[in-house]
């Protein structure tokens, strides 16, 4: 069990307010592997951690015929329960509820609402989560609207949908009205796991909170920003459902559109979630739909040098259509067209089947004007490492140690797992699921803001499928196509592939 006094102060502050309300927390789909594996063990580590009002039901709700107790041993393998804590967990079970129902037949939700009625009482918070596909958000929002929505008042009715929301912008539009016509904006959660990462939530305390980086962040001293995002493994015999979307609709129009707002915006005029999101809106406002010759996409073959799965490329999976071609790799650069931007590249990088697992953000300044040591001296950097092992870097030229006055890279570091040993950092999705215990928008994405980010994505996946543009072939286990650090070097951005990290616990470091 995590230890009080070390736990985030932020998770704590989010109970407060909360604890004596009755909620329930119905997760629709519970006998699916969203819930199985991240859903489920999310509420019991928060539970554990003794977060949770103290008067919270978990209700699962499913066509499969199962009980409480599957539902704790579908999940178990992903709860991490340690032996000390298995007395706790057999008090959590006892929280446990579940019933078995149609997602298209009202009268099931009408019996459902008896049962958290009945559970709870008529005043409970009831937060729905959708851990459906989302070919059926319609009928199932249609229902809890109508069937078991309470009556209680708008705070205390919450439903939190899982991307993707819309497969373009009309789609999303479809979604958004539907939605917008059975609840109020402040009752839908728009999830997306990467605003709960550590370091995204970061961003904004870096930003605005150190005088050093307000003169600096700007088309004045920027070159480029980079934001990446890389997977080590491909599909693994799970293509079918990532060929309906591909890498752009998976990762880029979502996740690191969330992550470029947050690196753009301007300063908010407070911290609370509708000034945030008011300035992330303007900003993607700002930027103009994507074209074809800003974007470069790849599609992995198997390493014949490789083992195991590296051996097999994307259209050796057997779920995956045998002419595919969805990409598995992009890079596409996006401009923000305002004073503080203009003529900056974002630069988004996302791909399978790479050389690394590794999500972050780099900003890349402009040379050293007047430079006296003949190219030697590199660009600097800022680098925020999303995962794995957080930090904070910043790149910097100093002299090498010895007689010369040649310049070598290094850095000022700040890992977190160094500077905060006994801090739990919490999961995504535990923080922000406790952020909708809290009622908090701060990290959830609103109607406008999902509108404008299909607006700059839709016109170019649509000329990408109805052109039929193959994807550019690259080896499992490398950089990517190599076009990709073309275009990025012609966009202004500058890899030397010379700076090596170093381990500041390791022997070898200078």
């Amino acid at each position: 069990m995590c230890d009080p006094n070390i736990m985030s102060a932020f998770l704590q502050e989010c109970r407060i307010g909360v604890a004596e309300e009755p909620h329930v927390f119905i997760i629709m789909g519970a006998s699916g592997d969203l819930s199985k594996k991240k859903i489920f063990p999310t509420i019991w580590w928060l539970r554990r951690d003794g977060l949770l009002p103290d008067k919270t039901v978990v209700l699962g709700y499913a066509r499969s015929k199962i009980t409480p107790e599957t539902m704790v041993s579908n999940s178990l393998a992903y709860m991490k329960v340690k032996d000390s804590e298995k007395p706790l967990l057999e008090e959590f079970k006892k929280s446990l509820h579940y019933v078995s129902g149609s997602y298209d037949a009202l009268d099931d939700f009408k019996q459902l609402d008896k049962e958290i009625t009945r559970l709870a009482g008529p005043c409970a918070v009831r937060i729905f989560y959708l851990a459906l596909p989302p070919t059926v958000y319609k009928s199932v929002t249609s229902n809890i609207r109508h069937g078991c929505a309470g009556s209680n008042g708008a705070n205390r009715l919450r439903v939190i949908v899982e991307k993707p929301f819309g497969h373009d912008l009309t789609s999303s539009n479809d979604l958004s009205t539907h939605l917008s016509s059975l609840f109020q904006e402040e009752q839908i959660y728009r999830i997306d796991h990467y605003l709960g990462k550590e370091m995204v939530q970061n961003l904004l305390v870096m930003r605005f909170g150190n005088r050093i980086f307000t003169p600096l962040w700007n088309r004045e001293n920027i070159q480029a920003v980079t934001i990446s995002f890389k997977e080590p493994f491909g599909t693994e015999g799970r293509g079918g459902y990532f060929d309906n979307y591909g890498i752009i609709r998976d990762v880029a129009q979502n996740h690191l559109m969330q992550v470029l707002s947050l690196v753009a915006m301007e300063k908010p005029a407070s911290s609370d979630a509708e000034d945030i999101r008011n300035e992330k809106v303007k900003v993607l406002k700002c930027i103009q739909p994507i074209t074809l010759d800003h974007a470069v996409l790849g599609q992995y073959v198997g390493n014949p040098q490789g083992e195991g799965e590296a051996k097999l490329g994307y259209l050796d999976d057997p779920t995956v259509p045998k002419n595919s071609l969805t990409p598995t790799f992009a890079l596409l650069a996006l401009f923000v067209k305002n004073e503080r931007w203009d003529g900056v590249p974002f630069i988004i990088r996302c791909g399978k089947a790479l050389n690394e697992r590794k999500a972050e953000i780099r900003l890349q300044f402009r040379d050293v004007p007047g430079d006296i040591f003949e190219g030697d001296a590199k660009r600097n950097e800022l680098v925020i490492r999303v995962q794995p092992n957080e930090a904070v870097y910043l790149k910097l030229n100093t002299k090498h140690p010895g007689q010369s006055f040649k310049p070598t890279e290094t850095e000022l570091d700040l890992t977190y797992g160094n500077r905060f040993k006994d801090v739990k950092l919490p999961d995504a999705y535990e923080r922000l699921l406790l952020d909708v215990f809290a009622g908090s928008q701060i990290h959830f994405v609103r109607s406008d803001e999902l509108r404008e980010a299909w607006r700059i994505f839709t016109p170019l996946l649509h000329e990408i499928e109805s052109k039929k543009v193959k994807p550019i072939p690259y080896v499992y286990g490398s950089r990517g196509p190599k076009e990709s650090d073309d275009m990025s070097v012609r966009l202004g951005y500058h890899y030397s592939g010379t700076y090596k990290w170093v381990d500041p616990n390791s022997s070898s470091r200078l």
